[in-house]
């Protein structure tokens, strides 16, 4: 028998996920808002089905809209019940929601600070322990600085015993200097290991199982480079308008919306290195490295690899629809862009010489994510191509929504007497593959705020490393009416976005079709 003692496992080895998540206190700023009913709240009452959530776990709302407890408990069970993926169990419902608490004000009144204070220590007092607090700020940003500072004066923001943490809802800023500006003072109260920049693209199966399809499979790493790889595409399509949003939408745009965020991260994910080892400092280590190296565009330069538009009217979902100059709420002769495109370049000895294209827009013919690498084309072709359908370059996609999965495209000979080729699809979909339904991103991210693992949450740097690749665009927008005479090119509702996107493609390559 061996005498050697096996070493305990190492949790920065073996990922922070393997740790139990403990008793904690979780506080939602802007509790009566649209995020908290369609997503918070549902993804924590399919964590207590699943029984993930600690044994001790209580819920504080804050919002301004004055309201009884019991008030609060009934708008939660509305919530779930009508936007959680599982029908509701009573048992478990009534179990979540007999550990709510509400608590009602503005969120730069101090009262609200003191009150909330109370009812913390009430749970605290009730477990007979030190409980964790975790602060979700569902709030609109102007709102981040003043209530992380307003932690930080009523001494929320540590706890003896116990830790504390803040989550912080998307968008970080709206330029680089917002950016730098809100890190500073979020940094002034809570240290970097207590934040949690949320982007929920992070959260969804796809996204972290590109790191398993790249690193835990042998046969693509070989190919996952230059000598290899003609270009990558990646699509942020949505086939609905603005909807109600446009107060916030017409002061953002495509590219402060999508691309400046979920898009780069997604670019991230491709082009990063292998990180040494699979945890939250070295994974976001190697995010930034490619951030690094994708150059800060010139004033000159913006024009050929940037391309914006605004959708017109047209036929989407059955029905015509307007433009959207005619949405309620836009600014008559806005200049927001609801379609933006770039192309990008990693400079770095792995990706030199492949273009990234990243485009995102509303109002497209359908509604899809998804990231597509192409293969350089074969050097030779040996056989005749006569009755074949066409030899494409392979393409490995990896669609994020609405059908999660991964499909590889072949060429395949036609059954019968000639050597003809087709393209075939070899798919993998979670669906079929694994027989239940990928869990919501927020479900995911809420656990791991609570368990303190930042993994698929971005760090400072790697937030103003996002924003000095799109500041320079933003401006240079914002400075300009637009490219042409009365504003910004036009694609029709439905169509497949602009033609001058076109523009954007190098040595023949195409858009995929939406």
């Amino acid at each position: 028998m061996s005498t050697v003692e096996q070493a305990p496992e190492n949790p920065l080895v073996l990922g922070l996920e393997r740790l139990p998540v403990g008793p904690t206190t979780l506080v939602i700023f802007g509790a009566t808002g649209d995020l908290a009913r369609r997503k918070l709240l549902p993804a924590l009452y399919n964590l207590a089905h699943d029984g993930a959530l600690p044994e001790v776990f209580n819920l504080v709302g804050v919002s301004r809209r004055e309201q009884a407890h019991e008030d609060y408990r009934a708008e939660c069970e509305q919530a779930i019940r009508q936007f959680s993926r599982r029908t509701p169990s009573e048992e478990v419902l009534t179990g979540l929601l007999e550990h709510v608490k509400y608590v009602a004000g503005t969120f730069d009144e101090d009262s609200v600070y003191t009150e909330l204070q109370q009812v913390l220590d009430a749970f605290e007092e009730h477990a007979g322990e030190p409980l964790n607090r975790a602060f979700y700020l569902s709030t609109a940003p102007s709102f981040f600085p003043v209530i992380v500072e307003a932690l930080g004066r009523q001494e929320l923001a540590s706890r003896d015993g116990a830790e504390v943490r803040v989550i912080i809802e998307k968008p970080f800023g709206t330029t680089l200097e917002e950016a730098r500006e809100l890190n500073r003072r979020v940094l002034g109260v809570f240290e970097e290991s207590q934040v949690f920049r949320i982007d929920h693209y992070l959260g969804k199966e796809t996204v972290q199982n590109m790191l398993a399809f790249r690193f835990a499979n042998g046969m693509f790493e070989p190919l996952w480079n230059r000598n290899y790889i003609d270009y990558v595409q990646i699509t942020a399509a949505e086939d609905i308008g603005i909807g109600s949003r446009a107060g916030y939408y017409d002061h953002a745009g495509a590219l402060r919306d999508l691309i400046q965020n979920h898009m780069l991260q997604l670019l991230c994910h491709v082009a990063m290195e292998p990180p040494v080892a699979f945890t939250a400092e070295e994974v976001r280590n190697e995010k930034v490295k490619v951030l690094n190296a994708i150059h800060q565009p010139t004033s000159r330069e913006i024009a050929e690899m940037a391309v914006r538009a605004q959708y017109a009217a047209g036929h989407a979902g059955g029905e015509d629809v307007p433009g959207y100059l005619e949405e309620d709420g836009v600014r008559e002769h806005s200049t927001t862009e609801t379609y933006a495109a770039l192309r990008l370049e990693v400079d770095n000895w792995r990706w030199a010489g492949v273009p990234f294209y990243l485009r995102a827009g509303k109002r497209l013919a359908r509604k899809i994510t998804e990231i597509a690498v192409t293969l350089k084309p074969v050097p030779h072709l040996a056989f005749s191509q006569d009755g074949s359908l066409g030899v494409r370059p392979n393409q490995l996609v990896l669609t994020l929504q609405p059908n999660e999965g991964v499909s590889l495209q072949l060429g395949a000979k036609i059954p019968g007497t000639r050597m003809s080729i087709r393209p075939v699809n070899m798919e993998f979909l979670y669906g079929t593959s694994f027989l239940s339904q990928s869990p919501e991103a927020y479900e995911r991210l809420i656990m791991d705020a609570m368990r303190g693992d930042p993994t698929l949450f971005t760090r400072n740097d790697e937030v103003e490393a996002q924003w000095r690749i799109c500041d320079p665009i933003v401006q240079t927008w914002e400075s300009t009416p637009g490219p042409r005479a009365g504003g910004l090119p036009q694609y029709e509702a439905g169509s497949q976005g602009p033609a001058e996107a076109d523009a954007l493609l190098r040595d023949g390559h195409s858009w995929r079709a939406i």
